[in-house]
């Protein structure tokens, strides 16, 4: 058992973040662009399902706290299932109003790299969403019209694979629009969109799941595991920061606190509203 559970630690996040996002670029570069065939895009789905499978699954073998797994005594599962379809039914409707907004803003054909490889405009726009996403999240924790919003997803008390989608409808809604819209306003296809919402969502997951992943000299950087724990913590507004969706590049002063300087050790019951 302990090999597998470290496995488990050490391989988790690679195949959630590299071995899955990777199968979704194949479907999508050699099943929807390569065949022309829209409705490859279905397969997605069941890529998606199969990652809710490996983080339950990861909970199990290499969890945080097992009190975390106990899902009868927190009985959030049925409340956070209809959070998740909430969730994909507005990211699905964002990607189907792409051709609208292409068509508001004639101009974004000069603006879009097309030239580049699609892995080199996904990576860009991630990387710009990640930026875009992490200072409203920031600016969700110092504005108390937007916290009401947002402290749906701090009222939690315990982190496992479903958490990343329990928001406001409201507050995500708000989210998608102030992070994708200069996207589409440049013109970002929707192969990359779909791909785009695809990896945001494998990376909430890899977040929010109680599995005690190791990331080695990245461990600091990411926003996976204790340095996303610190962010959900009820200690008042010493959780106020770690605001990065994967990456946390905003210094102290913005509220970036590695792992190695936690106020204190945090404990399975240190989640929930604050």
């Amino acid at each position: 058992m302990s090999a597998l559970r470290a496995i488990v630690r050490y391989g988790y996040a690679p195949f959630m973040m590299l071995g899955l996002i990777g199968a979704a670029y194949w479907v999508v570069t050699e099943l929807v662009i390569a065949r022309d065939n829209v409705w490859a895009y279905l397969w997605l789905a069941p890529l998606l399902g199969l990652a809710y499978a490996v983080a339950f699954a990861s909970e199990k073998i290499a969890p945080f706290f097992d009190e975390w797994n106990d899902h009868d005594a927190h009985g959030d599962v049925p409340t956070n299932f209809i959070h998740l379809i909430v969730y994909e039914m507005q990211s699905i409707n964002g990607v189907l109003l792409i051709p609208l907004i292409v068509w508001l803003f004639p101009f974004n054909a000069e603006i879009w790299p097309n030239q580049w490889p699609l892995w080199a405009q996904l990576l860009m726009a991630y990387l710009i969403s990640d930026f875009v996403f992490m200072i409203m999240h920031y600016l969700s924790h110092r504005f108390p019209v937007l916290w009401r919003l947002h402290a749906v997803h701090h009222g939690v008390g315990r982190l496992y694979g479903f958490n990343g989608v329990m928001r406001h409808p409201a507050h995500q809604a708000l989210d998608m629009i102030v992070g994708s819209m200069p996207l589409v306003i440049m013109g970002m296809p929707i192969p990359v969109a779909v791909l785009l919402g695809f990896a945001i969502s494998i990376t909430l997951i890899v977040q929010h799941s109680n599995v005690d992943a190791r990331l080695g000299p990245l461990q600091k950087h990411f926003s996976i595991g204790r340095i996303h724990h610190l962010h959900q913590v009820n200690w008042g507004t010493e959780g106020d920061c770690n605001f990065g969706l994967l990456l946390d590049v905003l210094g102290p002063d913005a509220g970036h606190v590695p792992r190695g300087n936690l106020p204190r050790e945090i404990k399975a019951s240190d989640l929930g509203r604050r």
